[in-house]
């Protein structure tokens, strides 16, 4: 009789399944955050505490900006803790069904790119892009919000579609109110300024330069309504006896330079702003200065500004 090898029991055999690392994922937090949870997501997936990006965005808002735009940028394309996709995502995938969050995503590149393109993340006379910004991240949290308020899985994409129109309507109408508002107020000032300083546009806007070397082409009045005039004389031949010139700027900056060895009468005044007569200030409301010197050869100069500078100096020999 011959034994054979004997069976295993099965039963007795034991297996060992190996689980490789868990594939982290980088996300935004919903319980460590202070604004979007990028911090907090990025302080879980690297193991680093988020004081330290917190801090790290900080400091890059305050040495020109560039943190802003960064949290921003991540918070856009980093997927909410427990969500597929990201904002960026999300808009890109149903672009056809729900077109706003594109438009907002759309928005807010342009207004980064443009303010990267120039080199400073501050915004220096370009508010336009500043609200652009604003405008795009609006209708993106809007949208989100819907998103996520439609948590049933039977809720219709045109639903969802009719409820952003409606959300994004209601946006762009309180835009359109506060930039009615605000057109509203600067043609208020606008009207005020005008009517205080004597404002006439019909005289022009922007900046003049006059350089005069002969009395032929002296003009008996120069005048300005908004901007900055220079009146160049250093080189005016003036004749014997007096030579009258008038000169005006109701808003901004007068600069007459008048010739040496030519004795002046000067009347300056302006409404208020400051007055600088041959190198002497004076600033304030309603300045007057006059100037008398005799001479054979006579340069009588009234200037006046309504709101601004007024500058009169004498050209070097």
């Amino acid at each position: 009789m011959v034994v054979g090898p004997a069976r295993r029991d099965p039963g007795c055999m034991s297996e060992h399944t190996y689980e490789g690392p868990a594939v982290k994922r980088l996300e935004r937090s919903r319980s460590d955050r202070m604004l979007a949870g990028v911090c907090g997501g990025l302080a879980r997936y690297f193991d680093i505490a988020p004081a330290f990006y917190r801090v790290g965005f900080v400091v890059l808002t305050l040495l020109g900006g560039a943190g802003i735009l960064i949290y921003f940028a991540a918070a856009v394309v980093m997927p909410a803790e427990g969500e597929e996709d990201s904002i960026a995502a999300a808009a890109l995938r149903n672009r056809r069904e729900r077109p706003w969050p594109l438009l907002g995503l759309a928005l807010v590149t342009i207004a980064a790119a443009v303010l990267i393109a120039h080199g400073a993340f501050w915004p220096s006379g370009d508010a336009a892009w500043v609200f652009l910004l604003l405008a795009g991240a609006a209708i993106l949290w809007i949208t989100r919000r819907v998103e996520r308020r439609a948590a049933a899985p039977a809720a219709a994409p045109t639903a969802l579609a009719k409820e952003d129109s409606r959300r994004v309507g209601r946006l762009f109408k309180w835009l359109a109110i506060t930039f009615a508002i605000l057109v509203v107020l600067v043609l208020i000032a606008l009207a005020s300024l005008a009517a205080a300083f004597h404002v006439h546009l019909g005289n022009g806007v922007g900046d003049r330069r006059y350089a005069v070397t002969s009395t032929t082409d002296l003009r008996p009045d120069y005048d300005l309504g908004i901007g900055n005039l220079r009146l160049d004389l250093s080189r005016l031949n003036v004749p014997p006896g007096e030579t009258s010139v008038k000169a005006r700027v109701d808003v901004g900056k007068l600069y007459v330079i008048v010739p040496a060895g030519v004795a002046l009468r000067v009347h300056a005044h302006t409404q208020a702003g400051k007055v600088e007569l041959l190198g002497q200030e004076m600033n304030g409301t309603s300045v007057d200065r006059t100037l008398e010197e005799k001479g054979k050869r006579v340069l009588v100069l009234d200037a006046h500004v309504g709101a601004g500078d007024l500058q009169v100096l004498r050209a070097v020999r």
